[in-house]
């Protein structure tokens, strides 16, 4: 017997291959997995206390989520977003809102464009849909190209997929260039799949925008959100997504199908999390901007043999490093050798050169300074 072959040509998950890595090096600060130090706020845990006393909380709910949690999100949508039309379904995390997108718009053989360096977890989506990914490269900070993206459309093409704050990079896209790829998408009659699980997570002068909020563009714009980074609601899996009001009938049949609905007590301690609001989190961007300041000075270190495209949100930084070594046995001595932890950028489909993703939202500024010291060392004498 053997497994399907679609899924032996789905990669393998590059956070648990780190994670075992780190598991077994103790002492090893991880700048690897993307989440953030702090935890959910109060409301959430009130919330959740107050759940189960009612015989109701035990049952099945409503497939696209709590009427109350939809109606929540459907008020921070209009008033933070700017998005008026669409409908909400609550997921189970922002991973479960793409497969659903994927599946609701996509029949095998179809294609999915994706932006390099993409999530890796969207490739793999794709692929898990029997999908084909086409590749579009961004620049070299990691911005779009709309004119690569719109020769890269073929008559099999169903989506667009955007990420902005971006994973892995950090990149902040502008809002003219996002506004460009959706006319394009609309003009093309393909989906744009817009990815907005950092939105809080901006620098500086960075901006973020929502397409979603364009006039026109609701009957073919998808927008993916998450609770996991901005409230610390990661283990909660808490996820939603905005969707043409023809495709719900779609999402609800693989929705249904997959889970029935997501765990009522995480929707009901999304909604207190919801009560505390986008301060709750801007309260804690000014720690996380320290620890990247900090990480910035300490890549001066290495700016020699290693370039890092300055961007400007969520909380990763794409490391360009001048060296012959695969970025895995670069990943794997790191933790060995130096004891810090990042991600190989062959999992984000770079497969030229030895670039490596580190993560500073997990970190305290002392650790960070520490984590970040010991990663310089590391390529220092890798690169030696």
């Amino acid at each position: 017997m053997v497994e399907s072959r679609r899924l032996r040509e789905v990669q393998t998950p590059i956070i648990p291959v780190i994670g075992d890595l780190v598991r077994a090096t103790p002492g090893t600060i991880s700048l690897g997995q993307g989440v953030v130090s702090y935890g959910p706020p109060p409301e959430a845990f009130e919330a959740a206390a107050r759940f189960g006393r009612d015989p109701e909380d035990h049952k099945y709910t409503a497939v696209e989520g709590v009427r109350a949690l939809v109606e929540t999100l459907e008020a921070k949508l209009r008033a933070e977003n700017g998005i008026t039309e669409g409908r909400v379904v609550v997921t189970a995390g922002g991973n479960m809102a793409f497969l659903n997108a994927v599946l609701a718009v996509a029949d095998p053989g179809d294609e999915i464009v994706l932006l390099t360096p993409y999530y890796f977890n969207h490739e793999m989506a794709v692929g898990i849909a029997g999908c084909r990914a086409v590749l579009v490269e961004t620049d070299e900070n990691y911005q779009l190209r709309p004119e690569a993206i719109a020769r890269a459309l073929t008559p099999r093409t169903r989506a667009v997929v955007t990420i902005s704050p971006n994973n892995p990079t950090g990149a902040v896209y502008p809002e003219a260039a996002l506004r460009e790829v959706n006319a394009l998408c609309g003009e093309r009659g393909v989906y744009h799949l817009h990815d907005e699980a950092y939105e809080y997570f901006t620098y500086g002068g960075a901006r973020h925008f929502s397409p979603g909020s364009i006039p026109g563009g609701a009957g073919h714009t998808i927008s993916l959100y998450s609770l996991s980074k901005a409230y610390g609601f990661a283990s909660w899996r808490i996820g939603y997504m905005v969707i043409p009001d023809h495709l719900l009938e779609a999402v609800r049949k693989i929705q249904d199908t997959n889970l029935i609905c997501p765990p009522a007590v995480s929707q009901h301690a999304a909604l207190g999390a919801l009560r505390a609001g986008p301060a709750y989190c801007r309260a804690k961007l000014g720690a996380i901007a320290e620890v990247r300041e900090v990480a910035l000075r300490e890549l001066e270190g290495v700016a020699s043999f290693c370039r890092v495209p300055r961007t400007e949100g969520a909380f990763y930084f794409l490391l360009q490093v001048r060296s012959d070594r695969k970025p895995l046995e670069v990943a794997e001595r790191l933790v060995r050798e130096h004891r810090v932890a990042v991600i190989p950028g062959t999992a984000f489909g770079l497969e030229r050169g030895c670039t490596l993703r580190m993560a500073y939202g997990a970190l305290e500024k002392a650790t960070a300074a520490e984590g970040i010291g010991r990663l310089v060392r590391g390529l220092r004498a890798l690169a030696s």
